[in-house]
Protein backbone atom coordinates (compact mmCIF):
# COMPACT_ATOMS: atom_id res chain seq x y z
CA UNK A 1 0.00 0.00 0.00
CA UNK A 2 1.51 3.16 -1.06
CA UNK A 3 -0.65 5.61 1.28
CA UNK A 4 -3.64 7.26 1.94
CA UNK A 5 -5.40 8.07 -1.29
CA UNK A 6 -6.73 11.73 -0.76
CA UNK A 7 -5.91 13.52 -4.18
CA UNK A 8 -9.62 12.82 -5.77
CA UNK A 9 -10.70 14.81 -2.54
CA UNK A 10 -8.31 17.69 -2.82
CA UNK A 11 -9.56 19.95 -4.58
CA UNK A 12 -13.49 20.34 -3.69
CA UNK A 13 -11.76 20.73 -0.57
CA UNK A 14 -8.54 23.21 -0.49
CA UNK A 15 -10.27 25.64 -2.70
CA UNK A 16 -13.11 26.43 -1.56
CA UNK A 17 -11.06 26.36 2.28
CA UNK A 18 -8.61 28.77 0.77
CA UNK A 19 -11.31 31.19 -0.92
CA UNK A 20 -13.07 30.88 2.45
CA UNK A 21 -10.30 31.70 4.21
CA UNK A 22 -9.38 34.88 2.71
CA UNK A 23 -12.92 35.97 3.21
CA UNK A 24 -12.26 35.05 6.87
CA UNK A 25 -9.70 36.79 7.48
CA UNK A 26 -10.39 40.08 5.37
CA UNK A 27 -14.14 40.01 7.94
CA UNK A 28 -11.63 39.43 10.53
CA UNK A 29 -9.66 42.67 9.52
CA UNK A 30 -12.75 45.00 9.37
CA UNK A 31 -14.08 44.67 13.13
CA UNK A 32 -12.52 45.72 16.07
CA UNK A 33 -10.54 43.98 18.66
CA UNK A 34 -12.82 44.35 21.34
CA UNK A 35 -15.64 42.65 19.15
CA UNK A 36 -13.21 40.24 17.73
CA UNK A 37 -12.81 38.94 21.37
CA UNK A 38 -16.45 38.47 21.83
CA UNK A 39 -16.97 36.50 18.72
CA UNK A 40 -14.08 34.82 19.29
CA UNK A 41 -15.63 33.43 22.79
CA UNK A 42 -18.86 32.89 21.08
CA UNK A 43 -17.42 30.63 18.24
CA UNK A 44 -15.53 28.51 20.35
CA UNK A 45 -18.44 27.95 22.86
CA UNK A 46 -20.54 27.15 19.84
CA UNK A 47 -17.81 25.33 18.06
CA UNK A 48 -17.41 23.10 21.05
CA UNK A 49 -21.45 22.77 22.06
CA UNK A 50 -21.54 21.74 18.23
CA UNK A 51 -18.91 18.69 18.38
CA UNK A 52 -20.78 17.49 21.86
CA UNK A 53 -24.11 17.23 20.74
CA UNK A 54 -22.71 16.36 17.43
CA UNK A 55 -26.24 16.99 15.90
CA UNK A 56 -25.13 15.59 12.14
CA UNK A 57 -24.29 12.21 13.51
CA UNK A 58 -26.92 10.39 11.94
CA UNK A 59 -25.85 11.47 8.29
CA UNK A 60 -22.38 9.97 8.16
CA UNK A 61 -23.52 6.72 7.45
CA UNK A 62 -25.61 7.67 4.27
CA UNK A 63 -22.83 8.83 2.13
CA UNK A 64 -20.66 6.68 0.06
CA UNK A 65 -17.57 7.71 -2.44
CA UNK A 66 -18.40 8.61 -5.16
CA UNK A 67 -22.46 9.44 -4.16
CA UNK A 68 -23.33 12.96 -6.00
CA UNK A 69 -24.19 14.93 -2.71
CA UNK A 70 -20.26 13.99 -1.34
CA UNK A 71 -18.52 16.98 -4.09
CA UNK A 72 -21.44 19.80 -2.67
CA UNK A 73 -20.53 18.94 0.78
CA UNK A 74 -17.00 18.95 1.16
CA UNK A 75 -17.22 22.18 -1.45
CA UNK A 76 -19.86 24.26 0.90
CA UNK A 77 -18.47 22.69 3.68
CA UNK A 78 -14.63 23.00 3.39
CA UNK A 79 -15.89 26.75 2.01
CA UNK A 80 -17.13 27.44 5.29
CA UNK A 81 -14.54 26.01 7.71
CA UNK A 82 -12.32 28.13 5.65
CA UNK A 83 -14.10 31.32 6.64
CA UNK A 84 -14.42 29.86 10.08
CA UNK A 85 -10.58 29.26 9.86
CA UNK A 86 -9.72 32.41 8.56
CA UNK A 87 -11.76 34.64 10.75
CA UNK A 88 -10.72 32.44 14.10
CA UNK A 89 -8.40 29.07 13.08
CA UNK A 90 -9.54 27.76 16.96
CA UNK A 91 -11.29 24.71 16.54
CA UNK A 92 -11.38 24.57 12.57
CA UNK A 93 -10.18 21.27 12.77
CA UNK A 94 -13.33 19.74 14.26
CA UNK A 95 -15.39 21.33 11.22
CA UNK A 96 -13.10 20.17 9.00
CA UNK A 97 -13.33 16.22 10.59
CA UNK A 98 -17.54 16.89 10.76
CA UNK A 99 -17.59 17.56 7.29
CA UNK A 100 -15.47 15.18 6.08
CA UNK A 101 -17.18 12.35 8.06
CA UNK A 102 -20.26 13.80 6.78
CA UNK A 103 -19.40 13.22 3.21
CA UNK A 104 -18.92 9.44 3.78
CA UNK A 105 -14.62 9.97 4.09
CA UNK A 106 -13.05 7.53 6.57
CA UNK A 107 -10.96 9.38 9.73
CA UNK A 108 -7.37 8.39 8.22
CA UNK A 109 -8.21 10.31 4.72
CA UNK A 110 -9.87 12.76 6.43
CA UNK A 111 -6.94 13.57 8.87
CA UNK A 112 -4.66 13.60 5.88
CA UNK A 113 -6.75 16.19 3.78
CA UNK A 114 -7.29 18.10 6.93
CA UNK A 115 -3.88 18.60 7.32
CA UNK A 116 -3.21 19.79 3.82
CA UNK A 117 -6.28 22.14 3.63
CA UNK A 118 -5.16 23.83 6.83
CA UNK A 119 -1.92 24.61 5.24
CA UNK A 120 -3.32 26.05 2.46
CA UNK A 121 -6.04 28.05 3.86
CA UNK A 122 -3.86 29.24 6.82
CA UNK A 123 -0.92 30.55 4.35
CA UNK A 124 -3.70 32.29 3.03
CA UNK A 125 -4.90 34.12 5.88
CA UNK A 126 -1.58 35.26 6.76
CA UNK A 127 -0.72 36.46 3.26
CA UNK A 128 -4.74 38.46 4.24
CA UNK A 129 -2.77 39.69 7.69
CA UNK A 130 0.63 40.69 6.23
CA UNK A 131 -0.51 42.36 3.39
CA UNK A 132 -2.62 44.68 5.79
CA UNK A 133 0.64 44.61 7.73
CA UNK A 134 -1.37 43.06 10.73
CA UNK A 135 0.66 40.15 11.21
CA UNK A 136 2.18 39.76 14.89
CA UNK A 137 4.61 37.64 13.33
CA UNK A 138 6.05 36.24 17.05
CA UNK A 139 2.70 35.07 17.88
CA UNK A 140 1.87 34.14 14.63
CA UNK A 141 5.28 31.94 14.96
CA UNK A 142 4.27 30.77 18.33
CA UNK A 143 0.74 29.23 17.26
CA UNK A 144 2.54 27.45 14.73
CA UNK A 145 5.15 25.81 16.98
CA UNK A 146 2.28 25.26 19.39
CA UNK A 147 -0.26 24.05 16.65
CA UNK A 148 2.68 21.66 15.78
CA UNK A 149 3.80 20.09 19.50
CA UNK A 150 -0.19 20.30 20.21
CA UNK A 151 -0.39 17.50 17.02
CA UNK A 152 2.20 15.45 18.56
CA UNK A 153 0.80 15.36 22.27
CA UNK A 154 -2.64 15.11 21.08
CA UNK A 155 -1.77 11.80 18.95
CA UNK A 156 0.41 10.83 21.98
CA UNK A 157 -2.52 11.13 24.32
CA UNK A 158 -5.25 10.17 22.48
CA UNK A 159 -3.40 6.66 22.09
CA UNK A 160 -2.51 6.43 25.36
CA UNK A 161 -5.77 7.79 26.97
CA UNK A 162 -8.55 7.52 24.27
CA UNK A 163 -10.87 10.12 22.43
CA UNK A 164 -12.81 11.12 25.19
CA UNK A 165 -10.51 11.84 27.82
CA UNK A 166 -9.18 13.94 24.69
CA UNK A 167 -12.38 15.31 24.21
CA UNK A 168 -12.55 16.19 27.70
CA UNK A 169 -9.42 17.69 28.25
CA UNK A 170 -10.03 19.75 25.14
CA UNK A 171 -13.69 20.77 25.98
CA UNK A 172 -12.54 22.28 29.40
CA UNK A 173 -9.59 24.28 27.81
CA UNK A 174 -12.20 25.99 25.22
CA UNK A 175 -14.31 26.85 28.01
CA UNK A 176 -11.85 28.34 29.91
CA UNK A 177 -10.36 29.99 27.06
CA UNK A 178 -13.88 31.45 26.38
CA UNK A 179 -14.91 32.63 29.70
CA UNK A 180 -11.94 34.51 29.79
CA UNK A 181 -12.31 35.82 26.60
CA UNK A 182 -15.78 37.32 28.18
CA UNK A 183 -14.71 38.61 31.34
CA UNK A 184 -11.19 40.30 29.72
CA UNK A 185 -11.88 44.34 29.81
Amino acid sequence: RKGVQVDAYLPACAIPAVLGSLLGAWGALLIGDRAFTRILAFLIIGITLWTLWDPLRRWRTDIRDGDPRQRRILVIGFFLAGVYGGFVQAGVGFLQLAVLTIAGIDLVRGNAIKVFCALLFSAASVLVFATADKMVWGHGISLGLGTLVGGQFGVHFTVLKGHAWIRGVVTVTIIALAVKLLVAP
